[in-house]
């Protein structure tokens, strides 16, 4: 007989909700926690925050005939075998499912920021080399393709992307944002959640909300933030992600707003995320996010009244492991609400269906990094390389014979890589492991482009000098980028700054570039390079990329996603700050950045004609559409990224001088041309009133097309006026700038 819950012909919702009927309350607490097989044995550091501490021992002889919830990350503890790994998590899903009495299997979930964190996987650029890219259709094709490695070893649910929006480059996971920019953070976001989602994997953003937000940027610390930062900056991006990207999991976050723990924080988690925004997926916690409300946030003083705290906040699934959930009696209605959610998702992803079965053990060995994955991570560090300042040294001049390469750097690949790449987030405890995939260094990628050239270790008898600075990333201290390794100030780390200095008292032209997870104060020494070289952990390819950048085969055409500071105490704002937040005579300090969000150079020039404007005067729920040429004038084939500014000179709050509300990548051959079409909806110019609400005002705007944030590289200001009355606005705005380049 075939109960309703089996047929694959009914919505997900009613064989969830007939499957609940039919279980114990042992059994729907069941799928409300996971197991995370082999985290006691990890060797060495955590992976996550106090893992050796919080995991407990679990008999899953006792465990499984209640069923289970989750299986995490089989694939990303430690480094196994591709296609032993396939046969492992069946054997494990089989166990699960012939243990409890209706046979369902766990949900499998992994971490896959910078692509499926998984022994011998294809490494991608990090997110913030996502966000200098200005290319999110690029990245919703990374994600797809990693969404696809995923699902064909039987995993289901991605823990990414982070949507933090980037508010003090000292925090160690700024590597994992994407920019300090909520326009760029929720497009580039987006299109990730998409590129997933479509592949089958369930996108989980993180980290839900205001982690990035915390005091003196320490991991976990308290995010003392008012409403409208809240509002018009934090949030954003989540609602984007779940509006038009379709996430089906939300991440809490770990730290409190103005007191009150995201994990029990019934106003974001149901109030906002529910009600207003008519989220129907699942909310998990962050690894031992629910164990925290008793053990650091000490808002309760049992695992058991952590739990019931947590799912009345609107917390649906422990991860990483079972210690709260099953540690006593919980509400019976709040378990019903969040065991409905899971099986609904369970539905969802075929895990129901009667035929349903893990994918069988291959007779071969599995490649999860095969050549058309290699490509993609080769033509996004591409992409996101940034050239900061060019006197002409570079492109490199093909008669060059001896090239010093210099710096910690220059050979190793760990410049390369993030802190959640399998590398350097599972293989620092386990050294005897080679890496398993080839990732060239910086030299070696040099050698390879330059052939011909002589590479020497001393600047005196070079003709030129590259010195390569930036970070290793690791985990909770294990590195100078990563989750727990927050910076003290924005100097480059480990004494590199002197090895730079060293090489520019050589008197020999200095290239200088920087592999690193955040951006470093570079004002001591940007006016005395010859050139200057940023990316972001560019990945398995980022050596190649870069070298590319630097021989001339590659024209740069990356964008910083974050500011580069002129001092290494840093900057009191990202650039979306109020008259006040600027440079001025109130104060000796001068928060201008060295170079600005949005900056970039290419080895190509660019015209860009006088704009035209549909409408110069727009309803504050109309729109309005820009057009502007742009030419290559130069003799190269480039990409320009032309940004849209919003500058509101008057308000009933104090505003940024200005955000971005659109861009375009713009590829072009020599001497080809291409008109921008900026459609921009007055929805645009929200943000929130003295009152709480977000409103759209009538008044005098100016749209600025500019090639950076700063104002001197405005390149056309376009006014316009929105008239009518003033307008309240809620989920129903356009968010977006709907571009087309013709």
């Amino acid at each position: 007989m075939i109960h309703p819950w089996q047929d694959p012909a009914l919505p997900a919702g009613v064989r969830a909700a007939d499957l609940l009927a039919r279980m114990t309350p042992q059994e729907k607490i069941a799928q409300l926690y996971g197991v995370w097989p082999g985290s006691d044995e990890t060797p060495g550091g955590d992976m996550a925050p106090l893992q050796h501490a919080l995991s407990e021992d679990v008999d899953l002889t006792e465990l499984l005939p209640h069923g289970l919830g989750q299986l995490t990350r089989p694939f990303g503890t430690s480094p196994v075998e591709p296609a032993e790994g396939v046969a492992r998590l069946a054997s494990l899903q089989e166990r699960v499912r012939g243990a409890n009495r209706f046979r369902l299997p766990a949900l499998a979930h992994e971490e896959c920021l910078t692509g499926f964190t998984a022994w011998q996987a294809t490494i991608f650029p990090t997110p913030l080399a996502w966000g200098a890219s200005f290319h999110p259709a690029l990245v919703k094709e990374m994600a797809s393709a990693i969404g696809a490695s995923m699902r064909s070893v039987g995993a289901h649910q991605g823990l990414a992307p982070v949507l933090d929006v980037v508010r003090d480059p000292r925090w160690g996971r700024t590597e994992e944002s994407i920019s300090e920019d909520p326009y760029l953070v929720a497009t580039v976001g987006t299109a990730y959640v998409q590129g997933l989602e479509e592949a089958g994997i369930v996108a989980t953003l993180k980290h839900f909300a205001g982690y990035s937000a915390s005091r003196g940027a320490r991991n976990h610390a308290p995010a003392s933030i008012g409403p409208r930062e809240l509002a018009d900056v934090i949030l954003p991006p989540f609602e984007m992600a779940l509006r038009d990207g379709g996430a089906r999991s939300v991440m809490a976050a770990y730290n409190d707003i103005d007191g009150v723990p995201a994990h029990a924080h019934r106003q974001l988690l149901t109030e906002l995320l529910r009600d207003d925004w008519d989220f129907t997926g699942t909310v998990v916690s962050d690894y031992f996010g629910v164990s925290f409300l008793e053990t650091a946030h000490q808002l309760v003083d049992s695992p058991a009244g952590a739990a019931a705290l947590a799912l009345a906040a609107g917390v649906d699934v422990e991860l990483p492991a079972v210690r709260c959930l099953g540690a006593g009696p919980l509400d019976e209605e709040l378990v019903d609400r969040a065991a409905l959610r899971v099986l609904t998702q369970k539905c969802e992803l075929g895990l129901l269906d009667p035929d349903w079965a893990p994918p069988a053990a291959p007779s071969a060995p599995v490649d999860l990094d095969p050549p058309h994955m290699r490509l993609l991570a080769r033509r996004l560090a591409e992409e996101s390389v940034v050239l900061l300042s060019n006197d002409g040294t570079l492109p490199l001049a093909p008669e060059a014979r001896r090239i010093a390469v210099l710096g910690p750097l220059a050979d190793d690949p760990a410049a390369m890589l993030g802190c959640y790449t399998f590398p350097r987030h599972v293989l620092l405890d386990h050294p005897e492991v080679p890496m398993g995939v080839a990732v060239p260094t910086l030299l070696e990628a040099l050698r390879a482009e330059l052939p011909d050239v002589e590479f020497v270790d001393d600047p005196v008898a070079a003709e030129l000098c590259v010195v390569v600075v930036g970070d290793r990333s690791g985990l909770f201290g294990r590195g100078t980028s990563g989750e727990g390794c927050d910076a003290a100030d924005l100097e480059l780390p480990d004494a590199q700054g002197a090895l730079l200095d060293k090489a520019l008292a050589s008197e020999t032209p200095v290239v200088l570039v920087v592999l690193s997870g955040r951006p470093y104060a570079l004002g001591r020494w940007a006016d005395r390079c010859g050139a200057v070289v940023q990316a972001f952990f560019p990945g398995e390819e980022g050596g190649p990329a870069a070298a590319g950048v630097l021989s001339g085969r590659v024209n740069p055409s990356g964008r910083l996603p974050v500011s580069v500071p002129r001092d290494p105490a840093g900057q009191p704002w990202t650039y979306l700050a109020p008259p006040l937040g600027q440079r001025g005579e109130a104060s000796s300090l001068d928060p201008t950045p060295l170079f600005p969000f949005g900056h970039g150079l290419s080895y190509t020039t660019y015209d860009w004609q006088e704009p035209t404007v549909d409408a110069d005067a727009f309803p504050t729920d109309g729109e309005t559409t820009l057009r502007l040429t742009v030419r290559n004038t130069g003799k190269r084939p480039g990409a320009e990224v032309v940004q849209l500014y919003l500058h509101d000179p008057v308000g009933k709050v104090a505003r940024p001088v200005a955000r971005l509300v659109g861009y375009a990548r713009v590829p072009l051959e020599a001497g080809e041309s291409a008109e921008v079409h900026f459609t921009f909806p007055a929805d645009l110019a929200a943000y929130t009133g003295p009152d709480g609400n977000r409103i759209v005002e009538p008044g005098e705007l100016e749209l600025r097309l500019a090639a950076s944030c700063a104002e001197g590289d405005v390149r056309h200001a376009v006014p316009v006026t929105l008239t009518g009355p003033e307008r309240v606005v809620g989920r129903e705005r356009r968010m977006r700038c709907v571009v087309r380049v013709k």
